[in-house]
């Protein structure tokens, strides 16, 4: 399986570097787990209503470090569930980078984003190109490649089915 191209509208910028992940629902709400809760909650410090703006493909921009802080997978459950079809940042907290490309998620690195877009811009991403480009403007920028192991997990859906697909694929060949 491969990596589909992506193309949607950019539903929300991150402005500050060092973003906490956390902040999208809520530090208070980290401890709910109905995924339908969370959505409705996701970016209600920002915009009353983010939630019900979001589009199935819809994609998050971020700065540098983006995801700072600890892990909790509560926020980008809700994103997900909103339809979010992935985060393209100028970079990642490694912790945040690995926990949600474990769950098949892609992050996508790419210095330069957040100058490129504005809020509603739709954009595509070419995994064939390593490319990010704006529909409005034209422009494109260099996305940093996956490596084997990033693109392989994604290909699968994650880790668990990666590793479950590379544990058959040894146990056939030996």
């Amino acid at each position: 399986m491969s990596l589909v191209n992506l193309r949607g509208r950019a539903a929300w910028i991150f402005e500050a570097d060092d973003y906490d992940i956390d902040l999208i629902i809520g530090v208070r709400n980290i401890k709910i787990t109905d995924v339908t809760e969370l959505a409705a909650l996701a970016m209600s410090d920002y915009v009353a209503d983010f939630a019900s703006t979001v589009q199935k493909g819809d994609m998050l921009i971020g700065g540098r470090n983006f995801g700072y802080g600890h892990p909790h997978y509560p926020a980008m459950r809700a994103m997900r569930h909103l339809g979010i079809a992935c985060v393209i940042a100028e970079s990642f907290s490694p912790g945040f980078f690995r926990g949600e490309m474990s769950m098949g998620f892609p992050l996508v690195t790419c210095p330069g984003i957040r100058a490129a877009v504005a809020r509603g811009d739709e954009l595509e991403v070419n995994w064939e190109t390593s490319e990010v480009g704006n529909v409005r403007t034209g422009q494109s920028l260099p996305l940093q490649p996956f490596s084997a192991s990033e693109r392989g997990m994604l290909d699968a859906g994650g880790l668990i089915p990666y590793l479950k697909a590379r544990t058959a694929g040894t146990k056939a060949t030996t």
